[in-house]
């Protein structure tokens, strides 16, 4: 570039890097829209996750994780987990800020954190649902203990809860009843509805809940490969189901009153399988998907819930061989 100003050379490096990222846009059309943090979170020394089968964001950015630790892989659930199941990370740096839920669950399952930074946690084996301040001090319990049954009292492997703006809870109640069950915000049992089925209100293992700020309540409808939506009185209105969809394992509605999804997959022994993120408007059309199938980093295996921050970050857990929380923020 001999006889060129140094203002000249710079503009013509500048169009030149411009056409560089053009180029290698249109050579990848099909970039995926978010993008894996990698070593997030970050854990201490010599200390590895269980399965991850729950997570949840508060309102200062701190992500809840709910794990099986040392009793993963156990076939016995009788006895409690010794090791702090709740985990709370900061959403920014992943760093460990607090531990707590020693000695207290047998099978960790499902976490929401409520408009008041409460953390609600589900225990298959318990057959309870339960309510902890954010320090971890007990406040509610729902479901008798190891007593599964069919009522306002009882549940039958309960998988998740969600919350109304009223204060409503709603638990899907799960794996044995195939319904979902909704209490008053202080507890008390109002109405249930659902039965194992395939028909519109009918469940075969309604997986996970949410509840938007209309009060509509959306049931991942898992073996049925489905969501369904539904009145805050258990009023069928629609469902969702299509190949694109898959399998939804877990919902979360994120601040962009938008519908985040895993699609966890078939259960297949082996692959090929699907684990993907996906995000859908309230009328249940998808505007973008994410991820594969593997256990690589930004991959998914049996992706089980997920949940989304305030900054638009989602974060998704792992059961099976995943065993590990991941975090993804927009490109």
């Amino acid at each position: 570039m001999l006889g060129l100003a140094k203002k000249e050379v710079a503009t013509i490096w500048c169009v030149a890097a411009l056409f560089a990222v053009c180029a290698v846009a249109q050579q990848n059309p099909g970039a995926e829209p978010y993008t894996v943090v990698h070593g997030w979170p970050v854990l201490p020394e010599g200390y590895v996750l269980g399965q991850v089968s729950g997570v949840g964001v508060d309102s200062h950015n701190h992500v809840f994780v709910f794990h099986r630790a040392e009793q993963s892989w156990a076939q016995d659930k009788s006895h409690a987990i010794s090791s702090p199941t709740i985990l709370m990370f900061e959403g920014a740096s992943g760093k460990l800020l607090a531990s707590w839920g020693e000695n207290r669950f047998l099978e960790p399952h499902g976490l929401r954190v409520d408009r008041d930074d409460n953390v609600w946690l589900t225990d298959r084996a318990l057959q309870q649902v339960f309510k902890f301040s954010h320090d971890g001090r007990l406040l509610m319990t729902l479901g008798t203990e190891r007593a599964a049954g069919l009522d306002g009292a009882h549940f039958n492997k309960p998988t998740d809860v969600a919350f109304a703006a009223d204060g409503s809870i709603y638990v899907s109640d799960g794996y044995g009843n195939n319904r979902i069950a909704k209490f008053s915000a202080d507890g008390k049992f109002l109405l249930d509805w659902g039965r194992k089925g395939q028909g519109p209100g009918e469940f075969d293992l309604p997986h996970n809940v949410a509840v938007d700020a209309q009060g509509l309540v959306y049931v991942a409808d898992r073996s049925n490969s489905r969501i369904q939506v539904f009145d805050a009185n258990g009023k069928f209105l629609r469902m969702w189901k299509s190949e694109e969809l898959g399998r939804p394992w877990g919902l979360a509605i994120g601040p962009d009153n938008l519908l985040y999804v895993v699609d966890g997959g078939d259960l297949k022994p082996a692959p090929p399988d699907r684990g993907r993120l996906l995000k859908l408007n309230l009328q249940g059309t998808i505007l973008t998907k994410w991820s594969r199938f593997g256990n690589y980093d930004g991959q998914i295996y049996w992706g089980h819930d997920l949940a989304v921050g305030k900054d638009g970050a989602v974060y998704v857990g792992d059961v099976y061989h995943g065993m590990r929380v991941q975090k993804f923020i927009p490109r």
